[in-house]
C-alpha cells in the first residue's frame, strides 16, 4: 500500500467531521455549532504550552468561529490579537493541507513553529509531519492558497 493510500485510509471517519464545518465557513475547521478546536483554548498552548479544554462561559467570535477559553486573562489575549493564536489552515491538519485534502485537526496533536500553531489529525500523521516540518509548512502554504475555500468532502473527488 501506498503511502498516500495508507494516508487517506487513515482519515475516513474525519472526513465526515470535518464536513461538519460547513456550518461556520469552509476556511475554519469547526463544528456544526461554529465551535473551533472542539472548545480548547487557543491562547493555552502559547501560555500554558499544552491543550488546555476552555469554558463555555468565556468565549469570543473571530471568522465566524467561536472559541472557548480557560481564563479571563486568555480571552483578553485573543481578543486583542486574535491572529497570533488561531491555528494555521483554519485548524485542519497540517499534514492534509500539505497533501491538498481538509481533514480534522487534532487539538491533542500541536505544535508550534514559529509562533504559530498547527494541528494535525493524529499521532502518526503528527511523526510524519515533525520528519520536515519546514518542507510540509510550504507545501501546505502553497496548498491552503487553492483549496481554503472548498469544501472538504470535494477535495476527496
Amino acid at each position: 500500500m501506498t503511502k498516500t493510500k495508507s494516508f487517506l485510509g487513515g482519515i475516513a471517519l474525519s472526513v465526515a467531521l470535518a464536513t461538519s464545518a460547513l456550518a461556520a465557513g469552509v476556511d475554519v475547521n469547526a463544528s456544526s455549532t461554529g465551535l473551533a478546536l472542539q472548545g480548547f483554548d487557543p491562547v493555552a498552548y502559547f501560555t500554558e504550552g499544552a491543550p488546555t479544554k476552555g469554558d463555555y462561559k468565556l468565549t469570543s467570535t473571530f471568522d465566524e468561529a467561536t472559541y472557548w477559553f480557560a481564563t479571563e486573562e486568555n480571552k483578553a489575549l485573543f481578543e486583542a490579537n486574535p491572529e497570533a493564536y488561531i491555528p494555521a489552515y483554519g485548524g485542519y491538519c497540517a499534514f492534509g493541507t500539505a497533501m491538498g485534502f481538509k481533514f480534522d485537526g487534532d487539538p491533542n496533536h500541536w505544535k508550534i513553529v514559529d509562533d504559530v500553531l498547527y494541528l494535525n489529525l493524529s499521532q502518526d500523521i503528527q511523526e510524519r509531519w515533525v520528519a520536515d516540518i519546514p518542507g510540509f509548512i510550504q507545501k501546505a502554504d502553497v496548498s491552503w492558497e487553492t483549496i481554503e475555500d472548498a469544501a472538504p468532502a470535494d477535495l476527496l473527488q
